[in-house]
């Protein structure tokens, strides 16, 4: 028989009922947990190897519930930008890697990150990015990840000019000046709509391509950190989920794999869902799951166009509260199609005003189908969640819903970029989960990695880190004014409890997966992680870095050593 004893360890199971660690063993058969207690109370032990912890700690397998593969590997050629708000400096830079990559060898550059806080109080134009490069199309991203700045080559050859009309108005689209030319700023992913006709012009691709051996490293990055099962919060080109397949398929991928995919309004929406079942077709088994979609409700903070409750600060429009993609009727009618369809719906927002209108339209689609007496089966995620009125935080436990967190952005990380347009009050009052979970709410956790520029940040402990200390490392707050680099509200901070609970079984019940993984319980699959210290007891501030030693999957060891 496969498996193996694990003695002399802390386990902490993470079943509802067992909130403290098991001194003892945990005993694996074939894929599964049979054991979990004092080993002396276990007799059938012949023949299983056995394993002395020595008092390490084993936790189950984290799961990241909203990060991106596809992106991460599709990054890989961007080019980073010096850290600065000097805008001189930027162009310095740009106009310096331009001179020694020239157009034949590098026909299309793509820089990351600038800090959002380079433009406070004023927006990028296309003729400043062209005073550094003009000879071929370049594309700078914003540190929110929501915004870009192109140059006039970049506009020309995607075919933009003040007659292209906005694929979704206030969300992706080209800002315009007041004659309604594209002035070089761009929201969200507005120009892959026409990068397409871009590379046919220059007649070059990036080295994109979404191969198993390129789609693996990430998986395995993950795998090193203990995650056993994620979400891909958009799939943009179907050759991932092929490759997912391909990975599993050959014993590579040693974890689940949750798809969604995107739609915009009620007009694509059938064709989203008739994807989303295609993919399931083609590439579903055991471990490639795609049943779900994910739809951009609003902006960011950062950039200003979050939809919000009341009026954004320091805004040309008096009055203005942001853009938002649907209203509550709209969205309700959305749901309950994807209802009839049997899928999970995935909703980024942002703002307090999102979260009421997302909030309203559940209850408004489930109080439809109790007078029809129809059942409501769809589950759905509200992911980031940044700015929620007080009067609103006890409604996801009202309504089912799930609220995600990216636990790696409760510090420093985007800085005080949305001060400017939400205020100092608002501002203090952002990421704020604590009274969500209070009130009976399941709160996940997840990573949104989009760059390899930031994978490194996608370790769960990291992440952990950052929301229990309201400190990020990497980029801290000023501590002149932020004493010791505490994001306000220090009260927000997140209890280890509740994040190791967000980590695993809740993130399980996200994915659908809670029957056969999150906890470490009899029947369940063996899926886990050897840490060589106990995240209850360290330090805040080494949370993050904490060696993990081993990682099981179904188990087998696929990461480390016993």
């Amino acid at each position: 028989m496969a498996g193996m004893v694990l003695t002399n360890a802390r386990v902490y199971t993470r079943a509802e009922a067992d909130p403290q660690p098991v001194l003892g063993a945990l005993v694996i058969e074939e894929d599964s947990i049979a054991f979990v207690g004092d080993v002396d109370a276990w007799r059938n032990v012949d023949g299983l190897p056995v394993h002395d912890l020595g008092g390490r700690t084993v936790l189950p397998g984290f799961i990241d519930s909203h990060t991106h593969p596809s992106m991460v590997t599709q990054s890989n050629w961007h080019v980073r930008l010096p850290w600065t708000t000097d805008v001189e400096e930027i162009l310095r830079f740009i106009r310096a890697y331009a001179k020694a990559h020239p157009p034949e060898e590098a026909p299309f550059l793509y820089f990351e990150y600038y800090p959002t806080a380079t433009f406070t109080g004023s927006q990028p134009t296309k003729e400043l990015l062209d005073s550094a490069i003009s000879d071929r199309p370049c594309l700078c991203q914003d540190f929110s990840e929501h915004e870009h700045w192109v140059n006039s080559r970049m506009l020309e050859l995607m075919g933009v000019t003040r007659e292209t009309p906005d694929p979704v108005p206030g969300l992706e689209m080209f800002v315009r000046d007041e004659d309604g030319e594209p002035t070089g700023l761009l929201r969200e992913m507005v120009h892959q709509h026409f990068m397409a006709e871009l590379y046919d012009k220059i007649g070059w691709t990036p080295p994109e391509e979404l191969t198993p051996e390129r789609v693996g490293k990430f998986f395995h990055f993950l795998t090193e950190h203990g995650v056993t099962a994620l979400l891909e919060a958009l799939i943009e080109d179907d050759e991932i989920v092929a490759s997912v397949a391909e990975l599993d398929r050959r014993g590579e991928l040693n974890m689940y794999y949750e798809g969604a995919v995107r739609f915009r309004a009620m007009d694509d929406l059938p064709d989203a869902i008739e994807r989303v079942k295609r993919l399931q077709a083609e590439h579903g088994s055991a471990h490639v799951h795609v049943n779900t979609l994910k739809l951009f409700l609003d902006g960011t903070n950062e950039s200003g166009n979050s939809a919000v409750l009341a009026p954004m600060c320091h805004h040309t429009e008096k009055g203005q509260l942001g853009e938002i993609g649907m209203d509550t009727s709209q969205l309700a009618d959305c749901l309950q199609v994807s209802n009839a369809a049997g899928v999970d719906v995935h909703i980024h927002l942002v703002g307090d005003r999102a979260f009421r209108v997302a909030c309203d339209a559940v209850e408004q689609v489930q109080e439809r189908l109790r007078a029809t007496g129809e059942q409501w089966t769809t589950q759905v995620t509200m992911a980031h969640c940044e700015l929620i009125d007080p009067a609103d935080r006890g409604r996801p436990a009202t309504l089912g819903i799930i609220v995600n967190w990216t636990t790696h952005w409760s510090g420093g990380y985007f800085g005080e970029g949305s001060k400017e347009h939400l205020g100092a009050e608002r501002w203090n009052r952002m990421y704020r989960f604590n009274e969500i979970a209070r009130s009976g709410a399941m709160v996940t956790f997840s990573s949104d990695v989009v760059t390899s520029y930031e994978l490194h940040r996608a370790k769960p402990l990291f992440g952990m880190q950052i929301a229990h200390t309201r400190i990020d490392p990497e980029y801290p707050l000023d501590p002149t004014s932020y004493p010791g680099s505490v994001r306000p509200d220090a009260s927000a901070r997140l209890s280890r409890e509740l994040l190791l609970q967000g980590y695993t079984l809740n993130g399980a019940r996200q994915l659908r997966l809670s029957d056969r993984m999150g906890s470490l319980e009899v029947g369940k699959l063996a899926n886990l992680s050897v840490l060589a210290e106990d995240p209850f007891l360290v330090d805040a501030e080494q949370l993050g870095s904490i060696s993990i030693d081993a990682v099981v999957f179904e188990g087998n060891v696929v990461h480390g050593s016993l």
